[in-house]
Parts: structure tokens; sequence; C-alpha cells
């Protein structure tokens, strides 16, 4: 870039985010940090020129995105972790262990990762302990605490905290949890997800009575009360919990789904379908997930991110022989497959038990971006029938093409440490392979237990050109898009939609801009399809948000839960705009297509 040249987007986000102040020579463009990137991650190789060619090819031109954490990490002299995606250890209901958890979360985030937890654990506030005869002030009182602390580790600069907490669904202090976040400013470093059982939203259709209860053995409480046994976050057998109450079982959704629609939290975890659909769910259970929802996690938990950038890979845009390039994707998501599993290598880990559950599993996280702008460019509106289909079908191609590599690093280097051949068939999404894939996990193995996500991509998808972010829609053609500064400065810059930019050079003299681009706001529906169309291929989650107009009723927000659970999803947040007071406003210029900035996905925010 010209000195006299204003700065662009991109190159504010590679100067403030990504490139290594520190190099020597310094990095003086992104070519520079690709090759930083390559050279690093190809250094554990057999032959690091070969692989180092290799990974350098598929960098360049924005083709794929390692996550922000590789970007910024790999091969800098800095103590900074390579994994964008923690959950985090149970946490033990005591002062002692409350704080354990809060320093070892600090210790992750202070190294850059964002961080999942289960408050599910801590006893509801007003409950007695046992042994102290202390009163417990709740999961929600300790929410803040873990706020706070996020707040002060990351006080300067550019950076903002990205913490998920997951509360169960039947926990005493569920009402006070979904509330939490409808003052201004409350927990804003915080996402927030209620974990919703199969037995609930049954429930929720009977409009029945839904007992609230927690475990009998935490908690002094009287031999008369009325007991259950359940399932319980960090219990391997279902314990025996004491009932605290009994709500009716509709008007507890309609609370969470009233405090959705005023301040976009808490979003729905279908915990249930995501153990049955988990790969390792023969030697785990889960019950939080990262930041942005993508990564269902277990305790101790990290995943290493990655995107392809769908744009990239379409030729003769707007014309009639508009075609997406297949062969060129899925050779370059093998070689990203290998990228991300030579990247758990070289990671760092701010907690030794991460980097022994990073080691176990291998789970490494490679999804998509520029979804919405490469369906324009093919000629398919995002909300049509063709577009789900396509996009089904890319995704299905990189499923194939990252399982097929995965089992051929396991040819190579072994299978991950957890793998069991037998119990590892037998799960619902690896029976959904191929036969002749099924067949090479029987013979070789597979070295990652878990491949694919698709993170929200948001800041990596502004540093590739303002490409559409992860799965979402065009929202807006043109608008003035306010980040921070290394400083925490706001800067504002004016940005374009990638493939309006390209339409407007092909067709100069267009009088109207086409359909496919300009589509106005997206319905609920069409958006839950699309995730849809994509889940099936994908063995990890979608970090998705469902955008509303700012008319959005109670009901409308009760429909789109509803759908994402019929339609199989594994969790849903939306978002309608107007709904979040400290959300930084864009300003649109001409061409305006609804925009609701989902709030995982900020650039400040580095859960990508």
């Amino acid at each position: 870039m010209l000195a006299s040249e204003p700065e662009t987007l991109s190159h504010f986000i590679w100067r403030t985010r990504y490139r290594d102040g520190d190099a020597r020579p310094p990095e003086r463009s992104i070519a520079d940090t690709w090759d930083r990137v390559a050279r690093s991650v190809a250094a554990i190789e057999r032959d690091p020129p070969l692989w180092e060619a290799q990974f350098r090819r598929i960098v360049d031109g924005f083709r794929f995105l390692p996550a922000g954490r590789i970007l910024a990490g790999a091969g800098v002299a800095r103590q900074v972790t390579l994994a964008n995606c923690f959950v985090m250890g149970p946490i033990e209901d005591s002062i002692p262990g409350i704080f354990e958890a809060l320093k070892e979360g600090a210790l992750t985030m202070q190294q850059g990762g964002g961080v999942g937890y289960d408050f599910s654990t801590l006893r509801p506030r007003g409950s007695r302990a046992r042994t102290t005869g202390m009163i417990a002030s709740g999961p929600v009182s300790f929410l803040r605490v873990w706020d706070a602390m996020c707040a002060t580790i990351l006080s300067t600069g550019a950076r903002r905290g990205a913490m998920m907490a997951t509360l169960r669904c039947d926990h005493p202090d569920i009402e006070e949890f979904i509330a939490a976040k409808r003052s201004a400013g409350a927990l804003s470093h915080f996402n927030l997800s209620v974990l919703v059982t199969e037995a609930f939203m049954q429930a929720v259709r009977a409009d029945a009575l839904w007992p609230l209860l927690f475990p009998q053995q935490a908690t002094d409480d009287s031999a008369a009360a009325t007991h259950l046994e359940r399932a319980w976050s960090a219990s391997a057998q279902p314990v025996l919990c004491r009932i605290s109450k009994s709500v009716r079982a509709r008007e507890l959704w309609r609370q969470l789904c009233a405090a959705a629609r005023d301040s976009a939290e808490p979003g729905v975890l279908f915990i249930d379908r995501i153990n049955a659909e988990n790969n390792l769910g023969y030697a785990e259970t889960l019950s939080a997930t990262n930041p942005c929802a993508e990564e269902p996690l277990p305790p101790y938990g990290a995943c290493h991110l990655g995107s392809l950038n769908l744009t990239c890979f379409v030729s003769h845009p707007f014309t009639p022989s508009a075609r997406l390039e297949r062969e060129t994707l899925t050779d370059t998501a093998r070689v990203a497959v290998r990228f991300l599993d030579d990247v758990i290598e070289i990671s760092r880990f701010p907690l030794h038990r991460q980097r022994l559950e990073a080691h176990r599993s291998r789970r490494v996280g490679l999804g998509l971006t520029g979804l919405a702008d490469a369906l324009a460019m093919l000629g398919l509106r995002y909300d049509s029938p063709g577009a789900r289909e396509a996009a089904a079908g890319l995704m299905r191609a990189v499923r194939d093409a990252a399982y097929e590599a995965s089992v051929e690093l396991a040819r190579e280097r072994g299978p991950f440490e957890r793998f069991d051949a037998g119990s590892h068939a037998q799960r619902p999404f690896i029976r959904r392979l191929p036969e002749a894939i099924q067949a090479g996990i029987r013979r070789h193995g597979i070295r990652n237990s878990h491949l694919l996500a698709i993170a929200p991509a948001g800041t990596i998808s502004l540093l590739a050109g303002n490409v559409s972010s992860g799965i979402e829609p065009i929202f807006r053609l043109q608008a003035a898009r306010r980040v921070l500064d290394a400083d925490g400065t706001p800067r504002e810059f004016s940005v374009s939609d990638p493939a309006y930019e390209l339409w407007r050079r092909l067709v100069p003299d267009a009088a109207r801009v086409p359909e496919v681009l300009d589509r106005g706001a997206i319905p609920a529906r069409e958006q839950l399809l699309m995730q849809a169309a994509l889940q099936e291929f994908v063995d990890g989650s979608i970090s998705k948000t469902v955008a509303l107009g700012r008319e959005a009723t109670l009901d409308d927000v009760s429909d789109v839960f509803e759908g994402a659970y019929r339609l199989g999803l594994k969790g849903c947040t939306v978002f309608e705009e107007g709904a979040r007071p400290g959300i930084v406003a864009t300003r649109p210029p001409e061409y305006i297509l609804r925009r609701a900035d989902a709030h995982c996905c900020e650039a400040g925010r580095e859960a990508d």
C-alpha cells in the first residue's frame, strides 16, 4: 500500500490483528504473514520445504483462511495459543473450586483463547451448603465475577474477550440466567446459551409442568423433599436431584424467547442432539461450547479452526458459465486438514490438561466463509432451493475430502489416541459417510475425531476483503464499518460487498442491482433451511445468528427456535435489529440490505 493511499479495512485488520510486529525483518504485507505461518506449521513435517510450499499455496489469495489465533501466533516469539476455541473444566461447587476455574479461564484468555463454561454445577441461589452451612449466591452471581476478570485481562486494545456460559434448562436458577442480559451492558463479555433437552421440548409441546432441580448431595435440604434421578453436568451417571419447584414449561419457554427477542440472548443448544451426534459420544459427554457455539467440546477441549473462502472457487462469476471449481475446492480442503493437524503439534496450550485433551482427540474445525457471495456469483438467490442444494453439495464435497485426508493421515501417522474402531464405526455421522470412507476408517483409523465446524469467521472475512461471513446472507452491499484500533480507539471504514463490487466491474452500465444481490431481508425460515442444508455434513456445529426485523414478536422468536429444533439443528441464536443497545452501529449509504450484526461475530471478538 502506498503512503498516499487511504488504508483499507483489510490492511487495517492485518496490521492491528495479525502482523507480527516483533519480526525481524518486519512483516511488510500479508504475504510476509502467510510466509511466516506456512513455514512455522510445516516445520514439523518430514519434508518441511515441500509442505511449506503446499501450505503457502492454499493461503495465497485468501483461499484458505486459518483462524485468527493461528495467523497471529504461528511462528512468533510470544507465548500465545493457536487455538481459538476452548471449553474449560467442570466448575467444582466450592469457593476454592470456583476460583481455580476462574484462574484457569484467566490464563487461557491471557494467551488469546476464547472460553466456554457450563455453570450448571453451581448450587442455586439461596441453597445451603451441607458442609459449611453457607448460603449460595447462585451461578449468575459468579458470571459477573468472570465478566470482571475478562474485562481486566483484556482492558486495553482492539480485542474484546469472548466467553460462553451455559446452564441446564432444569437448573433452579434458569429464570435468572435467562434474564441476566436484559439490562444494557450486563455481562458484556459473555454469550449465554440454555442447554435445552429433548424432555424439555416435549414438556413445552404438552404445556406440562417442568421440575427445576439440583443434585441432592450438594445441598442441605429436607429429606421430605421430592426427588428425581437426572443426568447432570460433570456426572458420569444419573444422580438424585431435589426438586426445588415446578414451572410451566411453556411459560419458561416464553421467558427464554422474550429475552432473546429483547437482548439477543440467550441462544439455545439442543444438548441431547449434540451428544447423540458426537463422534466421540462413546468416550465423553458434552455440556458447553466455545464462545460462538460452532464447537461443542469436552472439559478442557480445544479446537483449531480454519475457513475455506468460497468466493475464490467460483469461475466465470455472474455469467451463464459460472460454476464452482469443485476439484480445486476439495484439493484445498485436503491440504487444509493436514495444515490444521500440524497446528496441533506446534500450538501452545495455557494448561497442561488442554494439551492432553487436544492430543487425545485431535479435533480440528474446517469450515466455510463467503457462502452468500459465492452463491450470488453463481447466479443463485440465497433463499432459493437451488442455493440450498448447491450449498449442501459443496459441503458434502468438503466433508468427504476432509475425511479422506484424515484417513490418509491416520495411515501415515496413526489415529487419534482415543479412537476405538468398533465404537467409532457406529456413530451416526460416521455411518452417513460414503462406504469407501467408512472402509478406510475401519482399515486405518482416522487421525482426527472431528474435522468440520463452521465458525462466524467475522474478522478473517474482513481480512479477505469483506466477504460475506460464514454462512450468513449478504446483509449490506455498502456500509460504514466501525472497528477498534490497537489502542482501543474506534476507526470507521467504508466497505463494499466484494460480489457486488465484482458485478459492478463486470456490468458497469447496469441500471439496477441484480436480484441475486438485492434481495432485501431474508426470512428467518429461509436462514434456518440454509443452516439445516449444511448441518447434515458438519460433524461439529454451525455458528449462525438468525437476523430478525425490528417488528419481530415473541411468537416469531419461538417459531425460529422451534423450527431449528424440528430441522435437526444443534443450536440457534437470534438477533432482532436494535435489540442490543451496546452494539456499535454501522451506517449504510446506498443499496441497503437489512443488517443485524451478530453479537458473537463482531470484528473486536477473536472467536474466529
